[in-house]
């Protein structure tokens, strides 16, 4: 059974960081591409970066580009999601997700989520 556990969300304030973690279990991790998405309140899932299996091939949506930094661990079955320079818009439930994403399409297998709250 796929599960995918994130962690590391919290209330911050603007301009600030935080870093989200997702611990993968039950499929072989090192061969999957890996992606990231969100959902603010009252709107629908945005898919925000994906990293390939091996963490050489990487894409971010424009809304974060330059300020936030995907990454893996194949080692500890772990993704994670440096936030830099957050902003209120980015509050939202971060999701980790198994397979690649883009702008047009949002990966489905995702975890519970974790909730990032960005004051203004």
């Amino acid at each position: 059974e796929v599960q995918l556990v994130e962690s590391g969300g919290g209330l911050v304030q603007y301009g600030g960081s935080l870093r989200l973690s997702c611990a993968a279990s039950g499929f072989t991790f090192s061969s999957y591409f890996m992606s990231w998405v969100r959902q603010a309140p009252g709107k629908g899932l945005e898919w925000v970066s994906s990293i390939g299996s091996r963490g050489g091939t990487i894409s971010y949506a424009d809304s974060v580009k330059g300020r936030f930094t995907i990454s893996r661990d194949n080692a500890k079955n772990t993704l994670y999601l440096q936030m830099n320079s957050l902003k209120p818009e980015d509050t939202a439930v971060y999701f980790c997700a198994q397979g690649v994403g883009s702008s047009r399409y949002v990966p489905s297998g995702r975890g519970q989520g974790t909730q990032v709250t960005v004051s203004s």
